[in-house]
């Protein structure tokens, strides 16, 4: 074939080390932006990028030639530097080690958006531990427990 064509979707979710609930409302919107940013300088396609205080979830077009993992150690490395250059919390910004990277088919893409969008609403029903546990059972990825989450401080 003479070109390539592609659709990947991918939803990648990750939290603040420790969970903490550090990103607040006065810049979490900025800081989307910034990821939202940062993901489309890859040449990947930022779709919906929004979260809570704990978290984080991306939805994005992924780029053939780009690996998940090299574009999320860019966006985690580069929204932390962000954050502790415009000292945005009291002290240094973490996220915790990992991500979770959940595939779609185009068909999907409305629902997926919309759980995005309503992070808020969603979170106040359900714990992040809660919907991280849920998306790995759902999307059959086997892990062990005790490597989930470092335990809160």
């Amino acid at each position: 074939m003479a070109n390539t064509y592609h659709q990947v979707y991918i939803q990648v979710v990750f939290a603040v080390k420790y969970r903490e609930a550090i990103i607040t409302n006065e810049w979490k919107s900025t800081l989307f932006g910034v990821i939202g940013n940062l993901i489309n300088e890859t040449g990947c396609k930022t779709i919906i990028v929004n979260g809570v205080e704990d978290h984080v979830h991306c939805f994005l077009g992924l780029k053939p030639t780009v690996s998940i993992s090299e574009l999320m150690k860019t966006v985690k490395a580069k929204s932390s530097k962000f954050i502790n250059d415009n000292h945005l919390t009291k002290s240094r910004f973490e996220w915790q080690e990992g991500y979770g990277a959940f595939s779609y088919g185009h068909s999907q893409i409305n629902v997926v958006y919309k759980y995005i969008a309503n992070q808020e609403e969603h979170h106040r029903k359900q714990t992040f531990k809660e919907e991280y546990l849920e998306f790995l059972d759902k999307f059959q990825v086997s892990f062990d427990e005790r490597y989930i989450f470092k335990d809160l401080i």
